[in-house]
């Protein structure tokens, strides 16, 4: 990347919370936020949000009449875009870009529509627009009255960090000086649970811990599904207000052998990672926040990537998909308030299947995100 870029806030809508301080504190408990549910008489875990953020999307959704016809996917992205600009100074005219992508789209309208029209064979006159992906992000630019570019798009499980990557792009390229990006995520539904469970990756864990997301050793796939948001505001440089700075960007394609594979020592993530590094020196990275979905071969592979690039030197290992399962296109930027939280606090987040070494200082941070299709995606965050 050309120079360094600033994330003035971060904020998130999750099962882990949507403050800042309810967000560390689920890290600092070490335990999962999942539960079962009905999917259409398929019962099924998922890491739905808490009854109190649920409170808010409602308040949201009926305080005007335009957003009672929008998918959860678009609230998410509104309530947690409001909550990033509010941490940030920027005013009530400044003109900022906005990149928020998301896997699945407006999963629970789509198939609410699919349904009435195989029953009735006629759509509904708002199934087309409230089901579009673009949806997100020109309803986030209406409600925060904005006039940059508003950029939507679906690169599957890396598609927020492939947002701040077109942030960053953006603002290096001097047409824009601040941008907010992320990703935000509804699939907890009954046609997306039934399509991860054909895949035959979907947890079927009855322990205390049915995600084992970064368990190296476990013998059978537990991903689970999570909804939420999470918005990152950048600007160009580095700003005295910033909360953490973006030293390095890294992405790659996987060339595939089949549609949901990736290759044994997960080729992409290597030269994400590696790129992303550029001069600086590995042993620099004191920690690494792993996609990890929570799949025998997915986790497996990363880490040996990551063994391959980093060689003696082992940085740090952590994910949060044990706790707040797999968001989709929300995930990536999760990844990367843990990081920024993890920076702030001076505190290491260890998962309750790989021990690590007690960390002593934490100043540069990894970040990985991949999706179907081998898209990888690797951003260092480190202190300002």
């Amino acid at each position: 990347m050309q120079q360094p870029v600033s994330i003035i806030s971060v904020a998130s809508v999750s099962p882990l919370g949507d403050s800042d301080e309810s967000v560390w504190n689920a890290y600092l408990s070490q335990k999962p936020f999942f539960s079962k549910a009905d999917f259409n008489g398929n019962v099924a875990w998922g890491a739905f949000l808490s009854e109190s953020i649920k409170s808010e999307i409602e308040q949201l959704k009926n305080s005007d009449n335009k957003y009672r016809s929008l998918d959860d996917s678009v609230l998410f992205a509104i309530l947690a875009s409001r909550k990033a600009i509010e941490k940030t100074n920027w005013k009530k005219d400044d003109i900022f870009g906005i990149n928020i992508g998301s896997s699945r789209g407006a999963t629970a309208l789509f198939e609410k529509h699919y349904e009435e029209f195989r029953s009735s064979a006629k759509a509904h006159t708002l199934a087309s627009p409230t089901t579009t992906l673009g949806n997100i992000s020109s309803w986030v630019a209406h409600d925060l009255q904005q006039d940059g570019p508003e950029i939507s798009h679906s690169i599957t499980c890396s598609t927020s960090l492939h947002a701040l990557l077109n942030g960053i792009a953006w603002l290096n390229s001097d047409m824009a000086d601040k941008f907010l990006v992320g990703g935000s995520e509804a699939p907890l539904t009954p046609f997306t649970i039934a399509q991860m469970q054909a895949l035959k990756i979907y947890s079927k864990e009855e322990s205390e811990f049915p995600s084992r997301a970064m368990d190296f050793e476990k013998t059978q796939n537990s991903m689970i599904l999570g909804e939420g948001a999470a918005i990152c505001c950048l600007e160009k440089g580095i700003s005295e207000n910033a909360i953490a700075i973006i030293s390095g960007i890294g992405y790659a394609t996987e060339i595939l052998e089949h549609n949901t594979s990736i290759s044994t020592e997960a080729d992409c993530f290597q030269k994400s990672m590696k790129m992303a590094l550029g001069d600086t020196n590995p042993n620099e990275i004191d920690a690494i926040v792993m996609h990890a979905p929570g799949t025998i071969k997915g986790d497996l592979t990363e880490l040996r990537a990551i063994e391959k690039v980093f060689g003696n030197h082992k940085p740090l290992l952590t994910t949060n998909k044990w706790q707040t399962g797999h968001t989709f296109g929300a995930s990536g930027i999760l990844s990367v308030e843990m990081a920024v939280m993890m920076l702030q606090n001076q505190e290491f987040i260890r998962t309750p299947f790989h021990k690590s070494e007690k960390s002593v200082g934490l100043k540069k941070i990894m970040v990985n995100a991949v999706g179907f299709g081998g898209n990888a995606v690797s951003v260092i965050v480190q202190t300002n």
